[in-house]
């Protein structure tokens, strides 16, 4: 977890906001493997994240200047890439879950009035 994502989730926290959302926690807890590959030759690095559903997300790193090439800078950096991939997934998945909600809970009350007529 970044020290900005810290930031945030102690803003959110002390405002109170209780609806259902995702934390970083929930992020870290998608993933349940990691691998990296740098291609010969290049600066390039590819995180690949396994998630707990078995997708994979990637994310990339690459030295603009062959001199700056840090594999462990490049891998830390590769990963944040794709773990900040997962978020965009997972918030899509939540928001399908709270509609499906949403629509079960209108069935539920249009059966309720069906029955009262």
């Amino acid at each position: 977890m970044s020290t900005n994502e810290q930031a945030i989730e102690r803003e959110i926290q002390a405002r109170g906001l209780t609806a259902p959302r995702l934390t970083p926690g929930d992020i870290d807890a998608t993933i349940v493997g990691e691998a990296y590959h740098r291609f010969p030759g290049t600066t390039l690095i590819v995180c690949a994240l396994t998630l707990r559903n078995g997708f994979t997300v990637t994310g990339e790193s690459a030295a603009a200047s062959p001199e700056n090439f840090d594999p462990q800078i490049g891998e830390r950096i590769a990963r944040e890439n794709a773990r900040n991939k997962i978020w965009a997934l997972e918030g899509y998945l939540l928001r399908q879950r709270l509609a499906a909600a949403a629509d079960a809970a209108r069935g539920q009350d249009d059966a309720v009035q069906a029955s009262a007529r």
